[in-house]
């Protein structure tokens, strides 16, 4: 089997050796794998980053002690394995366990590794059930699966994943037919609580179910579809899981391990930081484990493994931090380098967990109005706050609110025809890029940066000058139909729609899926439509804020979902000018650039300058002049 995308046993010498180059494209492929296996295994609990470190560390401490770098990859799966089930063994050994551990001992139910692969692989169809079905698993089971998965995706060999558990070929293969058969059971269960209308037996069965799944409630369920004659027919529609697989991406690194790659370990700096760390108890030193995993952490840190310790700084400017009482997750971007200035949220903004306060006296006007003040609440949101390079010398800790000239507004979105998919993007015109930070209801924090509302009711509102990112997720598996356009309300300033990328459109055919497939649907699953007049969306949109605005999800019938993301003029252009030809990615075609520089850019849909405006009902046509 072909393995993409992974360093060659030259590599693992060079940084064995200290070659600071060789350490930093270790790890490029190394952590994504890593994160890949330990995050399906424990389906997205909160302890994935920390046993993911926890992994690297031990790699790299341990690469002295590797005789084979030919064996790397298969050693350094086996010492995430072990570190599972260390972490497993951990948390059983726990008799009291004390409430912080219990709110950290399962996964968030809306934010776990299913939905994060549903969300960045876009999955659909049965590619979609059989992740969802990987939820009835037992932990031993996702272990395997984990694996097996990665395996499938052409991301892992047998030879590795046999070596990694420490079993033989043999073993392996009888172990993976046993998961696979359980994991079928749970494909034919996710298929049958899918079906609408519902077989009235099942309905029955479930009404003691909790709806979560497990796998006591797989047997139960299961036996009643095999032998139910209405059920039953979804067995015989099920594709092999191998073929829905195969070739399939990884998930994308979350930002608190993007960081890893980001920092670069200088490896003079770093060794005493590695001792430091060493020393204050991060596990490295202990080896633990059979198999090839057994001993990798009692090799004494390596110039590599000194490179890596200055990355764990960097985890704690992508970590949560206490701030007034609150929390701010501070962002790392890719274009950070040398000083930068961090920004975080006012105590009273991590407070605030309500609707943006109206104006005293709401108003199309174009004068700026002082900015709300937020509600008091007991509960605490989490501000998403974009660390970035100071533009200017001039810091005043509140955005700036441009006075508004005749011609901002005169251009509104509006239906388009999609542009030749390979002709390459215009340049992006670049405006002021400060920066931008982000306050949300309920506080769900994006697999990917900034939040995630998936709710009617659910809300951003961002402040500063900057870039920010709109990426969209049409739920048509879940509830196709008419879509309710998400709104903006409370615009104080200028909104752009500088670009739209992410490689398709959503009325785009996808590519494999057959005729007829495309982002907003298909003929077996349903379609999500858009109204009268409204604008195809892309799977990015691309804008620039300079003031405040609040972005509202405005779902009823169809299901969709939006991440809202802090983003900067370099992101965008790179994002725009990728190219097309990556199948697996969804990138079907290049970006385009609807910026034109001044204030005759044009300006999204269903935008207003009322605070009070009911989100439900601002007109298509924007009106911000």
């Amino acid at each position: 089997m072909h393995v993409r995308n992974q360093p060659g046993p030259e590599v693992v010498a060079a940084a064995r050796a200290g070659d600071q180059r060789a350490v930093d494209t270790l790890v490029t492929g190394c952590l994504p794998l890593i994160y890949n296996i330990v995050g399906r295994a424990l389906d997205g609990h909160a302890d994935v980053d920390d046993v993911v470190q926890e992994t690297m560390l031990r790699v790299l401490n341990g690469l002295a002690g590797l005789e084979d770098p030919r064996r790397f990859r298969s050693w350094a799966v086996a010492i995430a394995m072990n570190q599972i089930r260390e972490r497993g063994r951990t948390r059983a050994a726990k008799a009291v366990p004390s409430p912080l551990d219990e709110n950290r001992d399962t996964a968030d139910p809306g934010a776990d590794f299913v939905d994060l692969a549903i969300l960045e692989l876009r999955l659909s169809g049965q590619r979609r059930e059989v992740a969802e079905a990987t939820r009835w698993l037992e932990d031993e089971e996702r272990e395997l699966l984990s694996l097996w998965w990665l395996e499938t995706a052409g991301q892992l060999t047998r030879a590795e994943t046999a070596e990694s558990m420490g079993l033989s070929g043999h073993h392996v293969a009888v172990r993976v037919q046993r998961m696979k058969a359980r994991l079928e059971a749970a494909r034919m269960v996710v298929r049958a609580l899918g079906a609408r209308p519902r077989c009235d037996d099942l309905v029955l069965l479930t009404v003691e179910w909790d709806g979560v799944p497990g796998a006591l409630w797989r047997k139960r369920l299961a036996r009643h579809v095999r032998e139910c004659p209405r059920c039953a027919v979804h067995q015989a529609e099920l594709l092999p899981a191998e073929g829905l697989l195969a070739r399939l991406a990884l998930v994308p690194l979350p930002l608190a391990l993007v960081a890893w790659k980001l920092i670069p370990g200088a490896v003079g700096a770093g060794a005493s930081a590695a001792s430091a760390a060493a020393a204050a108890g991060t596990g490295a030193g202990t080896g633990s484990g059979a198999g090839a995993g057994a001993g990798a952490g009692a090799a004494a840190p390596t110039a590599g493994s000194a490179a890596l310790a200055a990355k764990p700084a960097a985890l704690i400017a992508a970590g949560l931090l206490a701030i007034g009482g609150g929390a701010a997750l501070v962002h790392q971007a890719p274009w950070q380098s040398g000083e930068h200035r961090t920004t975080t949220a006012p105590a009273a903004e991590a407070t605030r967990t309500d609707r943006p306060s109206p104006a005293p006296t709401p108003s199309a006007s174009p004068s700026p109005s002082p900015s709300p003040s937020p509600s008091p609440s007991a509960a605490v949101s989490s501000p998403a706050v974009l660390a970035r390079p100071e533009p200017t010398p001039t810091d005043s800790g509140a955005p700036s609110v441009p006075a508004v000239t005749g011609a901002y507004g005169s251009v509104v979105d509006g239906p388009d025809a999609a542009p030749d998919p390979v002709a390459r993007p215009g340049a992006l015109p670049r405006r002021t890029d400060g920066g931008v930070t982000m306050t949300s209801f309920p506080g769900k924090v994006s697999g990917v940066g900034g939040y995630q509302i998936v709710h009617r009711g659910e809300w951003v509102t961002v402040r500063g000058t900057g870039y920010l990112t709109v990426r969209w997720d049409l739920m048509y598996g879940e509830r196709p139909g008419g879509l309710t356009m998400p709104s903006w309300t409370g615009l104080r300033g200028k909104l752009f729609h500088v670009g739209s990328g992410g490689g398709h459109r959503m009325d785009d055919v996808q590519p494999g899926a057959g005729a007829g497939h495309t982002w907003q649907g298909n003929p077996r699953d349903g379609r999500i439509t858009l109204p009268a007049g409204a604008q195809t969306m892309w799977r990015e949109e691309y804008f620039h804020l300079d003031g405040e605005v609040t972005l509202h999800l405005n779902e009823t019938e169809a299901d969709y979902n939006l991440d809202v993301l802090p983003s900067s003029w370099e992101t965008v252009t790179a994002a725009l000018a990728a190219a097309p030809g990556d199948d697996a990615a969804g990138r079907v075609r290049y970006g385009t650039v609807r910026d034109t520089g001044d204030d005759t850019a044009p300006v999204p849909q269903y935008l207003t300058r009322s605070a009070s405006a009911d989100p439900m009902t601002v007109a298509q046509r924007s009106s911000v002049r």
